[in-house]
């Protein structure tokens, strides 16, 4: 628990728009409390080429194309026999006032790449992972939706303890006994690597499912993709997360 609670701070620090608020406030400090102007100044400038770097295509699109590159070039298993589907859950939310808890927009996606591979495909257990911040876990929220899309109940596990993709490894790891055992998972293509590596720890055959990708092929207008956009900054902000959680992982495992 401890160590969740920090990896959650991790996680929040190591988004790109913390790290530039806090040199604004650097440089405010220096401009406002100092004589020193010109080291404020160099400050700025720092933090502008920054921000203007993270919110443009390109470098957006590179830091997603690094993550999520072996799963680009390779070709989905379908057709391929599975004992469990597995689909990670990709946080939810709550609003109060309707007293409601909903799955993110990553998490439908990724529900919804499971529902139809399981349509397609032999698979005998169909198992929903995640606790999420919202007050439902977001594995009971993917395991009713999969019911109302035709999934068995009987077919259906759910995970409703992890908070990590560390757990959520752990977890299913707890569920069968056989670590032979044929497994789907389903996840997001940047995070399908930090995923596939945990989950190889506790299983032999371990099939990747792709859910979405954040890289796009380059197109239209050659000069707006160089002016800042919001839309890449969140997938920039993504990207360097992911990057800092690999990271944070290959840290943990040397202990």
């Amino acid at each position: 628990r401890a160590l969740g609670f920090v990896y959650d701070i991790f996680k929040a620090i190591a988004d790109p728009i913390f790290f530039l608020f806090v040199l604004l406030i650097i440089s405010f400090i220096i401009f406002w409390k100092t004589s020193n102007k010109k080291t404020g100044a160099l400050i700025l400038l720092l933090t502008i080429i920054l921000f203007y770097g993270a919110s443009i295509p390109p470098v957006a699109n590179y830091l997603c194309h690094y993550l999520e590159k072996d799963y680009i070039k390779k070709a989905e298993t379908s057709g391929k026999n599975l004992d469990a589907l597995v689909v990670l859950g990709g946080s939810s939310y709550k609003i109060n006032y309707l007293d409601k808890s909903f799955p993110s927009s990553f998490t439908m996606v990724r529900l919804a790449y499971a529902v139809d591979y399981y349509h397609k495909n032999s698979v005998k257990y169909f198992v929903c992972s995640g606790k999420g911040p919202a007050t439902l876990p977001e594995a009971e929220m993917m395991a009713r939706l999969a019911v109302s899309f035709g999934v068995p109940k009987e077919k259906i596990r759910t995970d409703i303890k992890s908070t990590s993709t560390w757990q959520n490894a752990a977890e299913i790891d707890k569920m069968f006994a056989d670590k032979n055992i044929a497994i789907g998972l389903v996840t997001s293509a940047y995070h399908m690597k930090r995923s596939e590596k945990e989950f190889r720890k506790y299983f032999n055959n371990i099939v990747p499912l792709p859910a979405g990708y954040l890289y796009s092929s380059p197109a239209g207008n050659p000069v707006v993709k160089y002016l800042p956009q919001s839309e890449s900054l969140y997938k920039t902000s993504l990207a360097i997360k992911e990057i800092m959680a690999q990271m944070l992982y290959n840290i943990k495992s040397l202990f």
